[in-house]
């Protein structure tokens, strides 16, 4: 029977755990850049339960579960279920399928059925649930979009659809909808290189000389570190219901300025200083340039590239700021634009070093074997 969602729901503090004092949350995405840094935030006050499917996480603070969201029951067994549901106190579902290049209906149907089975379990154990959903869904693709990237469009509808199943299930808790999570705003670290990342470093090296976009168009960006003491104050204050935008809002960058401040770190790397992207809308893109690249040497190469752009601004890509919870009750602090422009110098700096250290390991000599050196 669905919980009524206008009755306060009890500091999570409060709620008994089977196995000792500090409760039991269940988390799903542990692999990804949110999920290590909810791991870090939320680790000193929970015994965590890490959802994994494949790779180990090989991290001493959590115990995992190996299942799959797009199984029935996780694919567990019943008695499995059953023994889970009574000892998990807190949900919070980060996991979903994010790579646009898989199959649109498998991308619907992971982040779908993976929420569904998550609310079944947080309404079996009587648990509040946390769905990390994206603030992009406001980002409504045109039948254009879809045909040109469906993979993208698909994550979109499938978060929507994953907010709705949270709405109708009467389970309490809230649904949060970060935008892109960047790198720690102090070290910069970050679990997993991903599309900001990648198209940062390229913007240093001077590999994009044009970009898909507006000058003024707003990328809204946020640390790791602030969605997660975000995240970490609505599950401690018991939040059990409303929807939660973690966003950077009116004090997102302009796409301009990430430019700027690429180009000003590849000076102080010693690199030349690279030109600015020349930013043409996304139409262009699809209907000259791309075109005119057709039959090239580098049409391969410069199409996919360009393609990666346009479908990863599609998405990100913002005219109008977004509303933000941050700093609101219960919900962590607000960084400031200053505070986001230090935090993306963080990254890249981040960045390099993991660069640097790459290049050196490819450098390193190879250890010879025994059999090796007698030979």
């Amino acid at each position: 029977m669905p919980r009524d969602l206008s009755r306060p729901t009890p500091s999570l503090s409060a709620l008994p755990s089977p196995r000792g004092t500090r409760p039991t949350l269940l988390l799903t995405g542990g692999s990804g850049v949110l999920g290590r840094a909810l791991i870090d935030e939320l680790a000193p006050d929970y015994d965590l339960l890490c959802l994994r499917r494949n790779r180990s996480l090989g991290d001493p603070r959590i115990r995992q579960i190996e299942g799959d969201l797009r199984a029935p029951r996780l694919g567990l067994s019943p008695r499995a279920w059953y023994e889970l549901a009574l000892r998990v106190d807190v949900v919070i579902h980060s996991g979903a399928a994010t790579n646009w290049h898989l199959p649109p209906e498998e991308i619907v149907r992971t982040n779908t059925l993976g929420t569904d089975s998550m609310l079944d379990l947080a309404a079996r154990a009587d648990a509040p649930f946390y769905l990390v959903s994206t603030a992009f869904v406001a980002n409504t693709p045109s039948e254009e979009d879809r045909r040109r990237f469906p993979g993208a469009a698909a994550y979109l509808d499938s978060k929507a659809r994953a907010e709705q199943l949270t709405r109708d299930s009467g389970v309490p808790g809230a649904i949060v909808r970060p935008s892109v999570v960047m790198g720690d705003s102090v070290t910069g670290r970050i679990a997993d290189e991903q599309g900001l990342t990648k198209t940062i470093g390229a913007m240093v090296l001077g590999q994009v000389p044009v970009l898909p976009g507006a000058p003024e168009a707003r990328i809204d960006m946020v640390p790791q570190d602030y969605v997660s003491r975000a995240i970490g104050a609505l599950v401690r204050g018991g939040v059990g219901s409303g929807e939660y935008w973690l966003t950077a809002g009116k004090e997102a960058v302009e796409l301009r300025e990430i430019a700027d401040t690429c180009a000003e770190f590849a000076v102080r790397l010693g690199l030349p200083r690279p030109p600015r992207p020349r930013l043409i809308p996304v139409e262009t893109v699809h209907r000259l340039l791309l075109p005119m690249l057709a039959g090239t040497a580098l049409s391969g190469s410069v199409r996919q590239r360009f393609r990666y752009y346009a479908e990863m601004l599609l998405v990100f890509q913002r005219e109008l700021p977004f509303d933000s919870s941050l700093g609101e009750p219960d919900c962590g602090s607000r960084p400031t634009h200053a505070d986001i422009r230090a935090a993306l110098v963080r990254n890249l700096e981040r960045w390099s070093d993991d660069r640097s250290a790459r290049s050196t390991a490819r450098r390193r000599p190879t250890a010879q074997t025994p059999t090796e050196v007698a030979s």
